[in-house]
């Protein structure tokens, strides 16, 4: 959460909440009757089977470490930096502590065409501006928008914990796009692919990349996993 990748800009880090999730979403232009974010209890099936379905998109929180800053470079090396004309929505991150709105706006900005948003909302009209922009242009485009700023604010000190900028966790989201599982992280040089994936497996193919990064990290408790479903 604490990196970002060319402004001095820093915000106060999102507490990985739905609740404090849900009111910022719904507040930029999600309908609640249309998608309200979950908590993920546990990675077995049993507790996946327990998430609202469908599953839209997924949101994990992890420890930033050096072990998991070293594979990020690694894996930087060997992917391909995003062409602009994509179907996938993805984005740098520019400002320090923003990657869980990085995070929501990946979630959202991959499923426009499953959910409706508010007409004339915060989100629809950054959609419709962003929409034919490169990664790089959609970031300093959020890092310039002061209303995104102040919202992003408000949601950063609603939550239980005491707000603060010094963090050493980050988000990233996992976005199934043309049938493949996509691994959407602002730090990157671009999109990640994890394989073939379906709306109906997004949460188990998801849950099965995360616990790969848990068990790279098994002196930690630093982890989240959040879910967007659609209301159905």
């Amino acid at each position: 959460m604490a990196e970002s990748t060319g402004s001095k800009k820093r915000w106060l880090p999102l507490e990985a909440n739905p609740d404090v999730m849900n009111q910022f979403l719904w507040g930029l232009g999600v309908p609640p009757n249309e998608a309200e974010c979950c908590d993920v209890y546990g990675l077995d099936e049993e507790l996946l089977e327990m998430v609202p379905k469908p599953v839209l998109a997924v949101l994990f929180l992890y420890p930033l470490t050096s072990q998991s800053e070293e594979e990020r470079m690694k894996q930087d090396k060997e992917t391909k930096v995003q062409d602009p004309s994509s179907t996938v929505y993805y984005m740098k991150q520019t400002v320090g502590n923003a990657c869980g709105t990085i995070g929501l706006l990946h979630a959202i900005g991959n499923i426009t065409s499953q959910i409706k948003l508010t007409e004339g909302s915060f989100l629809d009209k950054f959609f419709k501006s962003t929409s034919s922009m490169d990664p790089m242009q959609r970031a300093l485009f959020l890092e310039n928008d002061r209303e995104m700023e102040v919202a992003h604010s408000v949601a950063a000190t609603a939550g239980d914990t005491e707000a603060t900028d010094d963090v050493n966790t980050h988000f990233i989201c996992f976005s199934c796009v043309d049938g493949q599982l996509y691994e959407l992280d602002g730090r990157r040089a671009g999109p990640i692919t994890h394989g073939a994936s379906s709306p109906n497996s997004l949460l188990k193919d998801a849950a099965t990349v995360i616990k790969k990064i848990i068990e790279k990290n098994p002196d930690s408790i630093n982890f989240n996993v959040i879910a967007i479903s659609k209301n159905v």
